[in-house]
């Protein structure tokens, strides 16, 4: 089902038509209909919301540096045992 709603802002002398998609519609009727609001008290508590919700967290990068180790590590029991020793296993 499409839902589709029009928000005609005037500033001034100036309309402007505010087309929502289906999820942010949706999301306003439903705050509609659930606490009685008028049009512009929706669309200002939704902007609040969003204005309120925290930022995602920046995805995670794994900082590296060379140490100048100079071994070959594509076998893992090799490079300990050239690092700490065989005893170490």
């Amino acid at each position: 089902m499409k839902i589709v709603m029009h928000l005609h802002v005037y500033t001034g002398d100036m309309r402007t038509t505010v087309e929502f998609d289906d999820d942010t519609a949706r999301a306003l009727a439903h705050l509609r209909s659930e606490s009685g609001m008028g049009v512009s008290e929706a669309v200002n508590t939704l902007v609040r919301r969003g204005l309120l919700a925290e930022a995602p967290a920046a995805p995670f990068v794994q900082q590296t540096r060379r140490l100048g180790i100079r071994i070959d590590v594509t076998n893992v029991a090799e490079a300990i045992d050239l690092l700490e020793g065989h005893e170490a296993r």
